[in-house]
């Protein structure tokens, strides 16, 4: 093996050493009991800059309530797990992650829940996240998402619900033409379209894709030749048909 080649293992293998050094290191700053007090507190909300619904003086004011505000304790690793239950404890975190830095501040860095479904129901309302959890409704949480109201319950939300909601997301043509879906029954899921466009009879959510391509043939290629009946009522539910009813 030549001197070059020799020397290249030697940095490679330095670079790895001095790579699992630094996890070690870490790793024992965010497990290890020290006997020095904590200095500070700072939080890192990964993705602030796509939402924010949360704020850091409520974390803290948490930590307090639950007498585990770190500044000026000692901690030990019990300390930081009980300090990530009660942050991941709040209804708007999705993960959160404590650790204790060279300088003996308590870092907390976290990430939000993700609303994907909005619920209204006679008794409330509520989101469905990406993780298909019930997320409470807060005046901060903003975004946009599907619409489901009417005889809605929760373990559908969280199921056929939450995949029609993310089906939409992430279809362009539907997510700007759909503007909520009414549950009637379970049997029965109106889906309301912008525009004072016909409401659609789809039935069941079952095959919710193959109903709506069909609609979306028949929007595209059929509903011209048909408007002057202007339909109030698009029918989905039977194969290889659409059915339009009037007033």
């Amino acid at each position: 093996m030549s001197n070059t080649a020799i020397l290249i293992w030697k940095g490679v293998g330095v670079s790895i050493v001095f790579a699992l050094l630094v996890t070690a290191v870490a790793w024992g700053y965010r497990m290890k009991p020290t006997d020095v007090p904590c200095r500070s507190l700072s939080y890192d909300i990964a993705d602030r800059e796509q939402r924010l619904y949360l704020t850091e003086i409520e974390l803290t004011q948490l930590l307090k309530a639950e007498g585990l505000y770190p500044v000026g304790k000692t901690l030990d690793k019990g300390s930081l797990h009980r300090i990530e239950r009660t942050i991941s404890s709040h209804p708007m975190v999705r993960t959160a992650q404590c650790y204790v830095t060279p300088r003996h501040e308590v870092h907390i860095r976290l990430t939000q829940r993700v609303p994907l479904l909005r619920v209204e129901r006679a008794d409330g309302a509520f989101f469905i996240d990406t993780d298909r959890r019930v997320m409470p409704i807060r005046p901060s949480v903003r975004d946009r998402v599907l619409l489901a109201t009417g005889a809605v319950g929760v373990q559908t939300a969280t199921t056929q619900l939450a995949d029609f909601a993310e089906w939409v997301q992430q279809n362009p043509y539907w997510q700007q033409r759909i503007d909520h879906v009414f549950i009637q029954s379970p049997q029965m899921v109106i889906v309301c379209l912008r525009n004072n466009q016909p409401r659609v009879k789809m039935g069941a959510m079952r095959g919710f894709e193959r109903k709506l391509a069909k609609l979306r043939v028949f929007l595209e290629n059929g509903a011209e030749a048909t408007k002057d009946k202007q339909y109030t009522e698009l029918d989905v539910r039977f194969r290889g048909q659409v059915i339009g009813r009037y007033n």
